[in-house]
């Protein structure tokens, strides 16, 4: 019988934990878009916005340099479901914290929060990617991996539409409905995780080392031990560098040169994480079931085509301003810079799931929540650099 990667949804040793991912990631952009909202409705100063703007993806990230090491130890060391119920019961305290931001309108209670949710997210990294080989066959690693990418995807971008629309549809209830939101959510992600079945763990006797420094050192060279693992962990990091510079060039881009506004920006982000979402689920089928390294270089050169393509399809100013979705799909070439943005990503899901599931498929079970977390130490710093490059680019070029 034919086997699909859908049938894991259907499977207690993996729906709850897609689930319980899902809504931490979209509870995240909710958050980080409400925030946004927040500053229109409140009237702030287009400088005030940008130093938030700014200052806003740093606290996010800043907890992956420092906490990334500790998190990998933890994730080795504790049994995996119960580690993923204390993370979802930390962001239930987060965001009672946040919730209390948003209704006394503090945007230091909510720059405080954002960074706790960084942290966060920073102790759920490494587990969950190390428990996929735990709860599932070899020959299913490619399709997990599929499904948890396309759920990502997907998450971000409904959780940046939902949160951006609260103050725009909520008005002077926008608060209100903010801080509801982020609790209730959060509160559903720590229900579903109790469903998740127990999955033991990789190293229970594992000392952990608490000074940050050494240990970051020590999980980025068990990053690089094997070479087939080193230039997986290279990649999974060269993927979030283009997807950085990509996404946070979008809105300008948009608005630039395509005479768009915000809605089109969304437009064009959608585009993206639909394609990155169908390449996801696309490579299970393609990889015959297996774990296919092919698939990576074919996912690169993809990538590369439609982005020169992308240049190539409208390089200069837009000639319009202003213009809605339909209005500028109905201009000459839209279609295909649609084409090209779709192709982007769906080639991006080729490049980065059999890298995941070459990493989990290669590393020791002892080691994996270790390798994931230098991993995502590397991912941080190829993120500020790409957001360090956007800037640069955007300063002297724009």
């Amino acid at each position: 019988m034919a086997h699909s990667q859908f049938d894991l949804l259907r499977q207690r040793r993996f729906l709850p934990f897609f689930v319980t991912q899902c809504l931490g990631a979209f509870n995240d952009n909710v958050y980080r878009q409400a925030i946004i909202g927040l500053l229109f409705w409140l009237g702030v100063t287009p400088e005030e916005r940008t130093l938030y703007t700014n200052i806003a993806p740093a606290l996010f990230i800043l907890p992956y340099f420092l906490f990334s090491a500790t998190a990998g130890q933890i994730a080795e060391k504790l049994e995996k479901s119960k580690l993923i119920r204390i993370t979802t019961t930390m962001e239930i305290v987060i965001m009672s914290l946040a919730a209390v931001g948003f209704l006394t309108q503090n945007m230091v209670v909510l720059l405080v929060a954002l960074f706790c949710t960084g942290v966060q997210s920073t102790l759920f990294g490494p587990v969950k990617y190390s428990i996929l080989p735990s709860v599932l066959k070899p020959e299913e690693l490619t399709g997990g991996n599929g499904l948890v990418e396309m759920g990502t995807s997907m998450s971000i971008l409904v959780g940046m539409i939902f949160g951006g629309l609260i103050f725009e549809l909520a008005g002077s209830h926008g608060p209100v409905v903010a801080a509801t939101a982020i609790i209730l959510l959060a509160v559903s992600g720590n229900i579903v995780s109790r469903f998740i079945p127990r999955a033991e763990p990789g190293a229970p006797d594992l000392r952990i080392n608490w000074n940050p420094i050494p240990e970051s050192l020590a999980v980025l060279r068990l990053a690089k031990k094997q070479l087939a693992v080193r230039n997986s962990v290279l990649g999974v990091s060269w993927f979030w560098f283009i997807g950085t510079v990509l996404t946070s060039q979008l809105p300008t881009y948009a608005e630039a040169n395509l005479g768009g506004s915000a809605t089109l920006y969304i437009f064009a982000l959608a585009l993206f994480s639909v394609g990155t979402g169908v390449g996801s689920m696309l490579c299970e089928k393609l990889s015959a079931r297996t774990v296919e390294i092919g698939l990576v270089p074919m996912g690169a050169f993809g990538m590369s085509a439609f982005m020169i393509d992308l240049y190539f399809a409208r390089s200069g100013a837009a000639t319009t301003t202003g213009l809605s979705i339909g209005a500028f799909l109905q201009q000459p070439g839209s279609w295909r810079i649609a084409m090209d943005l779709t192709g982007i990503g769906l080639f991006a899901g080729f490049f980065v799931v059999p890298l995941f599931a070459l990493i989990q498929s290669r590393t020791p079970r002892s080691e994996i929540s270790r390798v994931i977390a230098g991993m995502n130490i590397q991912n941080a710093g190829f993120i500020v650099l790409a957001a360090a490059l956007g800037i640069v680019v955007q300063r002297f070029f724009g």
